[in-house]
């Protein structure tokens, strides 16, 4: 619904950070890791996730919003709180105590135990993390951590708007990264999808 925010940085705080747009101010919540990379700045683009809970009991409905300063940890966000039993308070402790990258090799390696170190997850739910995201978690997936440079940020447009045209994730990670590393490789994500599509 909300792809993301662009506005004047009005408030910080390592939990939540407030964006101002268009005379508006919209609490955001974000993991410690967007906050340490947001806190020196005064604006700029929070890519974004809105969530809508109800509470079965009450009928009420709360509306939150997550924020991200990458493709990279929203994506992470999404595929944690897609785990039945993960919230998406968790998912945010999960992504506070570790990098995107490091989070991932986390899972990569099967290493439950570095898990368990996080507030709130047991043996039982850091294994059931491991078994749901391995296998969309592959090495080749490593990569696409889109703050490290302008070419690993066309490699997430691509994936997302692939993922969205109803291709899986894991053969369409392979395929990109195999026409990046060409000596050709497209500098515009417009010829990289249209270079992937022939492919998967």
């Amino acid at each position: 619904m909300i792809e993301y925010i662009a506005g004047e940085f009005t408030e910080k705080n390592p939990t939540y950070i407030c964006v101002e747009s268009c005379g508006l101010g919209y609490m955001v919540q974000v993991s410690l890791n967007t906050y340490s990379d947001v806190q020196s700045l005064f604006e700029g683009k929070m890519l974004t996730h809105y969530a809508v809970s109800v509470d079965v009991r009450s009928g009420e409905s709360k509306h939150q919003l997550f924020g991200f300063s990458t493709g990279l940890e929203r994506q992470l966000f999404r595929q944690l709180i897609a785990i039945s039993g993960i919230s998406s308070s968790i998912a945010m402790m999960i992504l506070s105590s570790f990098k995107p990258s490091e989070f991932q090799s986390i899972v990569v390696s099967g290493d439950s135990k570095t898990l368990t170190s996080v507030k709130g997850i047991g043996p039982k739910v850091a294994q059931k993390i491991i078994h749901e995201l391995g296998s969309k978690l592959g090495k080749e997936e490593m990569e696409f951590d889109d703050s490290s440079g302008s070419g690993n940020s066309l490699r997430q447009e691509a994936l997302s708007a692939l993922g969205a045209l109803g291709f899986d994730r894991a053969p369409t990670v392979k395929v990109i990264n195999a026409i990046m590393q060409k000596p050709d490789a497209p500098t515009n994500v417009e010829t990289l999808i249209k270079q992937a599509l022939k492919q998967l």
